[in-house]
């Protein structure tokens, strides 16, 4: 019997019928002598294209069979209207395979929206695109430009699926972001580690449109007064807007010496004893205010802490706005914080001055940034080091222009002089530096938004933030089932009376099992 009789034979009046026949010709293509001569790459491309096509035209022949076994149903909105008038309507649904069509009943009234409780029982997404797919475009789209996202999915599925859509679905696969953590179980934990909270702000791109109102006006001054292509040296192009990125994580106490933190510093070496930190969540938001962005920290702190006994410990730069927000943020909470200044922001001041005196790159310039901070970290306070860095103003004759550096230190550690009790914070064993709060600048937003040329939207930019977030804080497979769940409240329960869809599709009978 040849294959295509074979194939005719077995096919009957399936919806199967279809991908059977490709199933055949697969098998056929495979067993041929040019398959049995051919290098192993050849038949993985083949399996690939032809596979994915039979599993096309199986997904095809599954919509058919639940087409046809369709039966009338009584159908009332959430208007409370009752649909009467029916027809049939078709749509087509792009998947991981490729494009599908559901032939299905939709009901209708005078006046009405048309329901299609098939959709419903279905979970069908509003637009075209499955949930699997639009997964696939979230995880991409938070790894890799929309244009590599474009790419990735033509090659490694059969669905097309164009760049602006790209980015639409994004924005959508992300707008449960603030719903999801604010309705989660408020889980305690238990332990007495450190409470640990950190903030930062990192710029990117926007288009003109999405900057705020202040730095637009200055970009569209700039705009308008630039006749050169170039920028001149030291001139910002005002087209940066600011993200305030959060951190909530737990820490273990970990007293160490001077000498620890010296060593750390001079050989980068991370000890093998040094606790990591744990529960870690991070994210960023470019589309709320930098206040609610710290809020949402101390509310997600609170969830894991909700009477109180742990101490609270935030890393901060020094921005006194920001110190300003976490204060607020803290007494509405009602928690007693310990604030400390981050020793890296200190270092990169020590390091500006330094250079004021001794030549960059020497290891004079190293001892004398060590030696300063030796006396930090041994309970010198910033007016003694401010003090004994006017005196070397003095002693070496600068000028204006060649203090400046160490003018800006000196006013940073007199400002931030409450932050700076470092030989307490490491004989109780806090931390006294943002490592992770600058690791979450550099990975959710430097590394995927900060690409030369970039220019984002705020939809796109915060979808994106969001995402990357949910990535990196290991949230993504419970975000998004809860996602599913609200797509699903939004786009089909909400349209129904008491959110109830009658189900088309008479759910088949169990079988009956012997019990001895």
């Amino acid at each position: 019997m040849s294959s295509a009789h074979l194939a005719t034979t077995i096919a009957n009046d399936s919806p199967f019928c279809e991908s059977r026949q490709n199933m055949k010709k697969l098998e056929d293509d495979l067993t041929s002598p040019e398959a049995m001569n051919a290098p192993l790459d050849e038949i993985e491309r083949l399996l690939r294209t032809q596979g994915r096509e039979m599993l096309r035209a199986m997904m095809q022949a599954h919509f058919d069979q639940r087409s046809a076994q369709e039966r009338p149903v009584d159908v009332r909105g959430a208007d409370g209207v009752e649909r009467t008038e029916t027809r049939r309507g078709s749509r087509k649904v792009e998947t991981e395979f490729g494009e599908v069509e559901l032939d299905r009943n939709l009901y209708r009234a005078p006046g009405a929206e048309r329901l299609a409780p098939l959709d419903a029982t279905m979970k069908l997404p509003e637009e075209k695109y499955s949930y699997e797919l639009r997964r696939m475009v979230a995880e991409e789209s938070a790894k890799s430009s929309f244009d590599e996202v474009v790419e990735v999915i033509a090659k490694r599925t059969g669905a097309n699926v164009p760049k602006r859509q790209v980015e639409e679905l994004v924005v959508r696969a992300a707008e449960d972001f603030d719903l999801f953590y604010r309705d989660r179980l408020r889980e305690t934990e238990e332990t007495d580690h450190l409470m640990v909270l950190s903030f930062d702000g990192k710029g990117i791109a926007m288009r003109l449109q999405d900057l705020r109102e202040a730095t637009r006006k200055k970009a569209e001054a700039a705009r308008a007064q630039r006749t050169r292509t170039r920028l001149a040296s030291g001139e910002k192009p005002n087209a940066k807007r600011m993200a305030e990125v959060a951190a909530v994580y737990t820490l273990k106490q970990w007293p160490r010496t001077i000498a620890d933190v010296l060593h750390g510093l001079r050989t980068k070496e991370t000890e093998a004893n040094r606790p990591r930190p744990t529960s870690k969540r991070v994210w960023a938001s470019i589309e709320h205010s930098p206040q609610r962005v710290i809020d949402d920290a101390f509310d997600e702190a609170f969830r894991r802490d909700p009477d109180l006994r742990r101490r609270w410990i935030v890393l901060v730069d020094g921005n006194r706005d920001q110190l300003r927000r976490i204060k607020r943020a803290a007494q509405r909470i009602g928690v007693e914080i310990r604030i400390i200044l981050d020793v890296v922001h200190v270092l990169e001041y020590l390091w500006k001055a330094g250079y004021a005196f001794k030549p960059a790159g020497t290891d004079e310039a190293e001892k004398w940034v060590e030696d300063r901070l030796h006396a930090l970290l041994t309970g010198h306070s910033a007016a003694e080091l401010g003090a004994s860095l006017r005196g070397m103003i003095e002693r070496h004759s600068l000028g204006a222009k060649a203090a400046k550096p160490v003018e800006k230190c000196i006013k940073y550690l007199a400002r931030n002089a409450a932050w700076l009790h470092y030989d307490l914070a490491l004989a109780e064993g806090l931390p006294i530096a943002t490592g992770v709060i600058e690791g979450a600048c550099r990975y959710l937003v430097q590394d995927r938004m900060g690409r030369t040329g970039a220019r984002w939207s705020l939809a796109g930019a915060e979808a994106v933030l969001r995402l990357r977030a949910l990535r990196a804080s290991g949230d993504f497979d419970d975000y998004w089932l809860f996602h599913l769940s609200k797509e699903h409240e939004r786009t089909h329960q909400s349209r129904y009376a008491d959110g109830v869809i009658p189900n088309p599709v008479p759910p088949s009978r169990p079988k009956l099992r012997l019990v001895k």
